[in-house]
């Protein structure tokens, strides 16, 4: 096939731009093809993974509550091999609350603070700090307790947080900061909530 005289400049000047910037255009479109190929691989990992974790998380609800050797094992799974998931501190709350009862309180703690640190729910993490917080001062702990609880958390909880507070102030024997926490407890919890209303029987009750 004949080319004209500015067709054929046109492909010799093509041609010469190819000669110096082909391999770069190659190698750009290979790495925006591997990096796409990663992409969706990675993709259905985590797919996959957040499908067997909330797989192993349904199992665990249905364990019997008195077979604690299978609670604590099927946590353990979701723990260890999940932690990338919300499904994982889940588990080790509901673990938690069946080791507590079972009065193995050191587990319950050590899954609680698992709980707070590794949780990829804000709200999670606030449910183990309020749980691990209430175990502090039942034990009399009453400085780790109060650390806990003025420690960032997830501000939907603010209300629960100074509640408890309050109740740990109170044990300390500090009544006046006891009535600040309940003070400004009353500030953050629902006004129709039941909580607002034992908040509010606790300051009423200190006069």
């Amino acid at each position: 096939m004949a080319y004209d005289l500015e067709e054929q400049e046109q492909l010799d000047e093509l041609k010469a731009w190819w000669k110096t910037y082909g391999k770069m255009v190659s190698n750009l479109v290979i790495g925006l093809l591997v990096a796409y190929a990663a992409y969706q691989g990675w993709t259905y990992y985590q797919t996959k993974l957040a499908v067997d974790a909330s797989t192993e998380y349904q199992a665990l609800q249905v364990v019997d509550a008195k077979d604690l050797k299978a609670i604590q094992a099927k946590s353990a799974v979701l723990m260890e091999k999940y932690s990338a998931t919300p499904y994982a501190g889940r588990a080790a709350i509901f673990a938690a609350k069946a080791n507590y009862e079972a009065k193995d309180i050191k587990s319950a703690k050590a899954q609680l603070e698992w709980a707070i640190s590794n949780a990829k729910e804000s709200a999670v993490s606030a449910i183990a700090s309020l749980q691990l917080a209430n175990i502090l001062s039942e034990e009399n702990n009453f400085d780790a307790a109060l650390k806990i609880l003025e420690a960032k958390h997830d501000a939907g909880f603010d209300g629960l947080f100074s509640d408890l507070k309050g109740d740990v102030l109170l044990s300390m024997g500090k009544t006046a900061e006891a009535k600040a926490a309940y003070e400004h407890a009353l500030t953050k919890l629902d006004a129709q909530g039941r909580y607002r209303h034992l908040t509010q029987q606790k300051l009423d009750s200190l006069g």
